[in-house]
């Protein structure tokens, strides 16, 4: 039995173009451990790795005709070298050189006649570090069959295991004419949908997503209550070309904690999360970038955020990957960081009570096995693929992961930057991933429409600053 995409899996592959390509990336930094760390190790680690996630030795396969969704099948001229690369930075590296570096790697598309996923080992950083940057795509990532490659290059162990044996052995490919009997069979089982699929064409990509939006159940969830009325008009909504910017910015989590205590006092005590903490300091930020391009700020001036949640229904933990998707309208216009706090925190609130669904604790989230994040933010991303861009003008991902440290082979990972990917007509996206004590924001902007993407980042740190100094509530 052949192994089919589903229809939000085809879908990212119809809706990618030059300008958007429908992928999801990491940024890990490295310790170099005292044996070192080349491109061999990358190489073996991988190999180890991906034995247990064989999708990533899979390519895709049309069906003749586009009778059905293409297939997954094995590559049997899977070729590691070309899937694990090699760079380096001039020496001393900076972290702005890699910033660059990234912003040229990310949006080149992936090879689709091969397994849709690229690793790069940067090496040359500052301070003897190195970094691994990762990029997969959506529609191998479903988080019950495949996690996100950097869901498994890291673990607790801090020194380099012995390995594995691997006797991986490539399926032969499905012929034309079996993919073909195959869809036929599918036909008698489920006729209305694949008399659906030819009638109106996988090429047409409004209607498939109109069908997408309705199986999207199958991994996330976009419960959430949502007003109809479009987002407000924002330059964080402007035509996207082919180049990027990207932006990375460590924080301290204590820092976050210290607010959530001391703001969230009197009526609002018990009430206010880290989440909320991290929102402000991302409207504080959009703010001051909007005074600085000379942008009107009133009272009323909103971006509006689509953030996704972990969410899990009644008091048992988890048990598959959900999400919704939380709709908050980030008040830039409100002068008084605490206030800013406040707002964000009913808000989040409001949509989360009702309809027997809990938003996933950070302890639950990063006690998942292996390193959940970079999975979590890619099933965010496809969240954020269904839903109307009108309904939003960001995106923001954030997700918990664990406060102890991870190594790849025997390299403490010492901080990991998301990068998340942009729709049409979104400028910017902003991924965050908590661990080890510390924040860290990846901004992924479009090269044209946001040249001042660092000064966001500078915004990201002013703005957390200024709720760490901000005047405790008034209690009553």
């Amino acid at each position: 039995m052949v192994d089919r995409l589903s229809s939000l899996d085809t879908s990212f592959l119809h809706l990618e173009d030059a300008t958007t390509p429908m992928h999801v990336g990491s940024v890990m930094v490295f310790d170099a451990p005292e044996g070192g760390f080349d491109y061999e190790s990358l190489v073996t680690l991988i190999s180890e790795r991906i034995a247990h996630v064989p999708r990533y030795r899979q390519k895709i396969k049309s069906v003749p005709g586009g009778l059905a969704n293409p297939v997954w099948v094995d590559d049997k001229h899977f070729d590691m070298s070309y899937h694990v690369r090699r760079s380096a930075l001039p020496r001393p590296g900076s972290d702005e050189q890699l910033e660059e570096l990234v912003a040229r790697i990310q949006p080149r598309p992936l090879d689709r006649t091969r397994p849709l996923w690229e690793v790069y080992l940067v090496e040359g950083l500052a301070e003897d570090r190195f970094a691994i940057i990762s990029k997969t795509h959506h529609s191998l990532v479903d988080g019950i069959r495949a996690v996100d490659i950097g869901n498994v290059l890291v673990d607790g162990n801090p020194t380099a295991s012995d390995g594995i044996l691997t006797t991986w052995r490539a399926r032969a490919e499905p012929s034309s004419v079996e993919l073909v009997v195959g869809a036929v069979a599918e036909a008698v089982r489920t006729p209305s949908q694949v008399v659906d699929t030819v009638q109106h064409g996988i090429a047409d990509v409004g209607k498939t997503l109109g069908k997408v939006t309705s199986v999207a159940s199958e991994v996330i969830s976009t419960l959430a209550r949502v007003s109809a009325r479009p987002a407000p008009e924002s330059p964080l909504n402007a035509s996207v070309g082919r180049a990027r910017r990207y932006v990375m910015i460590g924080t301290d989590l204590d820092d976050y904690r210290k607010i959530r205590t001391r703001l969230g006092q009197g009526a609002f005590a018990d009430e206010v999360t880290v989440n909320d903490v991290i929102l402000a300091t991302i409207a504080g930020a959009f703010r001051s970038w909007l005074l600085t391009r000379g942008e009107a700020v009133y009272g009323g001036t909103t971006i509006r955020a689509m953030v996704p949640v972990s969410v899990h229904e009644g008091p048992e933990a988890p048990t598959g990957a959900q999400m919704t998707a939380c709709f908050v309208d980030l008040p830039v216009g409100e002068p008084g960081p605490s206030m800013r706090l406040h707002q964000i925190a009913f808000s989040m609130r409001q949509q989360m009570e009702g309809g027997g669904r809990r938003a996933v604790s950070a302890d639950t989230l990063a006690g998942l096995g292996g390193f959940a994040p970079p999975t979590m933010h890619a099933l965010g991303a496809r969240l954020g693929g269904v839903v109307s861009k009108r309904l939003y003008n960001v995106v923001i991902t954030n997700v918990p992961g664990p406060q102890t440290p991870l190594y790849a082979a025997g390299a403490r990972m010492v901080s990991t930057y998301p990068v998340t990917p942009l729709g049409r007509g979104q400028a910017l996206s902003i991924g965050l991933t908590s661990y080890d004590g510390g924040v860290y924001y990846g901004l992924y902007a479009d090269r044209d429409a946001m040249p001042d993407a660092d000064v966001l980042g500078r915004g990201v740190v002013d703005s957390l600053h200024e709720l760490l100094e901000a005047p405790r509530p008034k209690t009553r």
